[in-house]
């Protein structure tokens, strides 16, 4: 890799004029010093295009054209990009300044990383953080079991991601993991602690929280997708349980935070049944969701409470 090898970002963009504006400064306004950046647009009609041509002369490019679906248009992107380092970020999400050469950094360190990536904010309609999603020194293993690492704090080496081949455009919600797998099989993976280098919005429109009980639909989906891989059935024999638990786990967090409880319980539970470690660090969530059909007033707002005021305790040094 160059000392200073070009980074290549990539923002699908469709209808998050609310938003659009402060991804792309977030980006333009980076501090490293090769750095090209594409905006592909799904053919918004809320005012995103007149906000994507006021920085038009700050890009590498941009199209706005009928696409089919979020991992078409980062495709459309990445085809036309030459980095040797690529990325996408959503165009409600931000990146941190220092962010990419933080990233640069980080594959310099590790030459034979295919991913690098970080801990991940979240952030609500406003900016305001309310929670920090930590990760760990995973591996493959890990990703097959389901342990979700954040998109926006996600670099790729270009040659891993060749090898792995672009996304599927049949995934809608779980396209980053799916990718995130095959790339697992041909490169290693680099965690990086510390602060994290972007974060992720969320909000009554996004997806993860419009569309959550179809995030659980694609992880079984994968599940049985690896199952039946050649590359995947050999790695997948010993750890059966575990992917199978990390599936209902996962199907369970996004019911949850798409106000489901029920349904959410009872993935909890198949959870538990394969591999019941899986489903302990959810307790505070598991407890809610039994909670939640009482039809307590205000729970849900007293739980958001509560998950600001430990974030905040956090970052506070536990004070």
């Amino acid at each position: 890799m160059s000392s200073q090898p070009l980074v290549s970002v990539i923002t699908p963009s469709f209808n998050q004029a609310a938003y659009l504006e402060q991804t792309i400064c977030s980006v333009l306004e980076q501090d490293y010093p090769r750095l090209e950046y594409w905006v592909i647009d799904g053919g918004s009609t809320d005012g995103s295009l007149e906000i994507i041509q006021k920085y038009a002369h700050d890009l590498a490019g941009w199209v706005s054209e009928t696409d089919r679906g979020q991992a078409d248009a980062i495709n459309k992107g990445f085809q036309r990009a030459s980095g040797e380092i690529i990325a996408w970020l959503n165009s409600d999400d931000i990146y941190y300044p220092g962010a990419v050469s933080a990233a640069v950094a980080a594959f310099k360190s590790n030459p034979h990383a295919g991913l690098v990536f970080s801990d991940v904010d979240s952030i609500d309609e406003t900016g305001k953080t309310f929670n920090r999603m930590c990760y760990g020194d995973w591996g493959l293993a890990d990703l097959m079991a389901f342990k979700i690492i954040g998109q926006a704090g996600v670099f790729m080496r270009r040659s891993a991601f060749e090898q792995a081949g672009m996304l599927d455009i049949d995934y809608h919600f779980l396209l980053d993991h799916h990718l995130w797998l095959r790339i697992g099989l041909v490169a290693a993976l680099a965690y990086v602690p510390g602060e994290p280098w972007a974060a992720a919005r969320f909000h009554a429109a996004a997806k993860n929280v419009a569309l959550a009980a179809q995030f659980g639909e694609e992880a079984y989906r994968l599940a049985a997708w690896m199952e039946d891989s050649p590359e995947f059935s050999l790695l997948m024999s010993p750890i059966q349980r575990k992917v199978w638990a990390g599936a209902h786990r996962l199907n369970a967090f996004y019911l949850l935070d798409g106000n489901q409880p029920r349904a959410a319980l009872s993935a909890y539970w198949k959870s538990f049944l394969q591999y019941p470690p899986t489903v302990l660090r959810d307790w505070s969530r598991i407890l809610y969701a039994l909670l939640s059909p009482l039809g307590l007033g205000g729970l849900r707002k007293a739980y958001h409470r509560w998950r600001r005021a430990h974030y905040q305790r956090k970052m506070d040094g536990g004070r």
